[in-house]
């Protein structure tokens, strides 16, 4: 059929509009024994929690292991350093990263020492959930001293730093908790749904899985208001959730091993992998790094186009 030359433009404009196809994902796995769990990136590197210790580990196998009494929760690496809660003697450890050796070990405590929380960098300091009752240590990596205590509700395990501010979610109260790095001090408070865990900021908003919803919650930086969910499957129990490259990620528990969310549309881009237990991920932009400890697993995904090999 011939087309006419007002048609060739539209068809193009329309075709440049299109979104991309999803990408595939090539899977390269890693066996590590023990109970690999908690990773952080470090370059073209990814550190883990294990029983006892911390590894890092590149695509191509173990590259060191640094011991500590119970490591636990998600780590943080900046300043040169590898920030770890270690949920036996409720302090954190600091590691060189380059020599992998303990720097520093900080007096914070450990707000649960179960094992489900993070740490996290941002406004020049490191940030660690420090009391069951409700409170956020402050520490100036430049002293490895403890500078502020932060009052917020009880049961706040998790945080994410970003937009400015340092989020922070109660799974007792059901909250997300904006915090202001110059005053120290919640500002804004938001209700979410059951059993908030994990969160990230980035891509326009605070995602917070809500694990007992299996939802994940988009909130307004700004507003400090829920502007959208997700509904991904049954629960979201002891996943993991990170953010880059234009989409939202997800490791999951059942029916996949993670998925990738659209954050504009909130619509499933990608679910990938099978469901293998537990465990934690993060992205980079050459690919993403997943574990399952109950399969004692390291998992390298590196983006592909639908149809390549």
């Amino acid at each position: 059929m011939k087309r006419s030359a007002g048609l060739i433009p539209l068809l193009v404009a329309l075709c440049a509009a299109a979104p991309p196809e999803p990408a595939a994902f090539r899977e390269k796995t890693l066996t590590v024994p023990g109970f690999a769990d908690f990773l952080a990136v470090d370059g073209d590197t990814v550190w883990a929690t294990n029983d006892g210790r911390v590894e890092q580990w590149s695509t191509q196998g173990k590259r060191a292991s640094v011991a500590i009494p119970k490591p636990c929760g998600a780590m943080a690496v900046a300043f040169g350093s590898l920030w770890v809660a270690n949920c036996k003697d409720g302090n954190l450890y600091r590691i060189d990263v380059k020599t992998a050796t303990v720097q520093a070990i900080i007096q914070t405590g450990v707000a649960n020492p179960k094992g489900e929380t993070n740490v996290v960098a941002g406004a020049g300091s490191i940030w660690v959930p420090s009391e069951g009752a409700g409170k956020i240590a402050r520490i100036d990596p430049a002293t490895d001293k403890v500078t502020a205590s932060i009052a917020v509700d009880p049961g706040t395990f998790y945080l994410a730093f970003g937009f400015d501010a340092l989020w922070a979610v109660s799974s007792d109260e059901q909250s997300l908790q904006k915090i202001d790095p110059q005053t120290d001090m919640v500002t804004s408070k938001v209700k979410l749904g059951r059993q908030p865990g994990f969160l990230a900021a980035g891509e326009g908003a605070v995602w917070v899985q809500e694990q007992g919803d299996g939802t994940v919650a988009r909130i307004d930086p700004q507003t400090v208001e829920v502007s959208g969910r997700v509904k991904i499957g049954k629960t979201l129990i002891y996943g993991d959730i990170d953010v880059g490259g234009g989409k939202v990620w997800l490791r999951t528990t059942e029916d996949q091993t993670f998925v990738a969310i659209d954050p504009l549309s909130t619509k499933i881009l990608t679910r990938a992998g099978k469901s293998s237990g537990s465990g934690a991920l993060r992205y980079t932009p050459f690919g993403i790094w997943t574990s399952a400890h109950d399969v004692h697993t390291l998992s390298w995904w590196s983006a592909t186009r639908d149809g390549e090999n």
